[in-house]
C-alpha cells in the first residue's frame, strides 16, 4: 500500500485546538483511516483533543428517503450561525455495497452554508457500518468540538431498521418526516418514533400545509402511547419547510428548552457518561475485528478455506469458531 503523507501528532493537535479547517479536515481523514500507523497516529491525537472536546450542543437528524434532509439542514443551519453560533455538520454518505464508493455530495447540496466561514461540512462514507453514522463518526465530532464549533449537526443516511446508532452520541435526536405519503405511522419503525425527541414533518407549505397539520395530529397521538422517557422530556411534534424556513425558530427554541431541562434534571452528563461507555465497547470490537482480521495465520487460513465455505463442504459455524480458537492460540503463546 503506498505511504501516504502525513503531519506529525503535534501538528494536527496544534491545528486542530487552533481552528485551522484545512488540518481539522485532514485530522478526520486520519482517524477515518484503516492503516495501522495511521489508527496510532490517531489515537495520540484524540488523546491530547479529547479534554478540549464536550462542549458542544449535538443534535442528530434523520429521515425518510426524500424528505429533504439537506434544504431543511442547510435552512436551519444559516439560522443557527446568524445566533452566533459555529456549526459543523457532519453528512454520511450511504456507501455502495459493491464498490464501496460513495458519492458525498452532501456539501454541493448545502452550498450557501459550505461557503460560509462560520459552518464546516465534512462528508464521509457510511462504509459497512450500520446504524446511519460512518465507524469514525464520533471521532470526527469531537475532533470539530475541539476546533471550536459549539453546534454539531450529524446527518444520517436515512431511515432504516438499524437506523438509531446515531442516538449514541447525540444530545437530541430529530426525525425529519413527509405528511401525505401513504399510512404515516407506517412509514418508519417503532423503535426510532421511541427515540426520538422530535418528530418534525418537513415540506409544510404550499398545498402540502393542510395535509402536515393531520400528520402532526396523528404523529402527537402516537406519541403518547410510548413510555414516559428517563429524561422526563415529553417528545414533541413540529412542522416546518426547509424551504422557506417557516418553523425553524421554533424548532431552535424548542432545543433550546430541552437542553435547560436536561441539564437542570441531570440528563445531560448522565447521557453523556454512558456515551463515553458505550464508546469504549464499540472501540473494544473494533479493535479485535481489526486485529482478528490482520493477523497473518487467520488470513493465511481463510486463503485456504474460503473456497469450501462458500462450496457448503465446510460448515460455517464450525470454522468461525476454529478460526477465533486460533486466533486466541495465537494470543496465549
Amino acid at each position: 500500500m503506498r505511504k501516504r503523507n502525513r503531519l506529525s501528532a503535534q501538528a494536527y493537535i496544534d491545528g486542530v485546538l487552533n481552528g485551522d479547517r484545512v488540518i481539522l479536515s485532514q485530522a478526520i481523514t486520519l482517524v477515518e483511516s484503516a492503516l495501522p500507523t495511521d489508527q496510532v497516529l490517531a489515537e495520540e491525537v484524540m488523546d491530547a483533543v479529547l479534554p478540549h472536546a464536550g462542549k458542544s450542543i449535538r443534535i442528530g437528524i434523520t429521515g425518510v428517503p426524500g424528505v429533504g434532509k439537506s434544504t431543511f439542514i442547510e435552512k436551519f443551519g444559516w439560522l443557527v450561525i446568524e445566533q452566533g453560533y459555529k456549526l459543523a455538520v457532519l453528512a454520511v454518505d450511504p456507501s455502495s455495497q459493491s464498490s464501496r464508493g460513495s458519492i458525498l455530495g452532501d456539501k454541493t447540496r448545502m452550498e450557501k452554508l459550505s461557503m460560509d466561514k462560520r459552518a464546516y461540512i465534512r462528508p464521509s462514507p457510511s462504509g459497512t457500518t450500520l446504524g446511519g453514522v460512518s465507524a469514525r463518526t464520533r471521532e470526527a465530532m469531537l475532533l470539530c468540538e475541539a476546533a471550536g464549533f459549539d453546534v454539531v449537526f450529524i446527518e444520517t443516511v436515512g431511515v432504516g431498521q438499524s437506523e438509531i446508532a446515531v442516538k449514541g452520541m447525540v444530545d437530541f435526536f430529530l426525525l425529519l418526516m413527509l405528511a401525505g405519503a401513504g399510512d404515516e405511522l407506517q412509514g418508519i419503525k417503532k423503535g426510532i418514533i421511541e427515540m426520538c425527541d422530535a418528530l418534525v414533518i418537513n415540506k409544510a407549505d404550499g398545498d402540502n400545509k393542510e395535509a402536515a397539520q393531520r400528520a402532526k395530529r396523528e404523529y402527537a397521538n402516537a406519541l403518547h402511547l410510548f413510555p414516559a422517557k428517563e429524561n422526563s422530556w415529553n417528545p414533541k411534534v413540529k412542522t416546518c419547510s426547509g424551504l422557506s424556513g417557516e418553523g425553524l425558530p421554533e424548532i431552535w427554541q424548542m432545543i433550546q428548552e430541552y437542553r435547560d431541562l436536561v441539564y437542570s434534571n441531570g440528563f445531560f452528563e448522565f447521557n453523556r457518561a454512558e456515551q463515553r461507555a458505550n464508546w469504549m465497547h464499540e472501540h473494544v470490537k473494533y479493535l479485535l475485528e481489526t486485529n482478528f482480521y490482520n493477523d497473518l495465520a487467520i488470513k493465511k487460513d481463510l486463503d485456504e478455506s474460503l473456497a469450501d465455505i462458500k462450496s457448503g463442504k465446510v460448515s460455517a459455524i464450525k470454522k468461525a469458531r476454529a478460526l477465533v480458537q486460533l486466533f486466541m492460540n495465537q494470543i496465549l503463546r
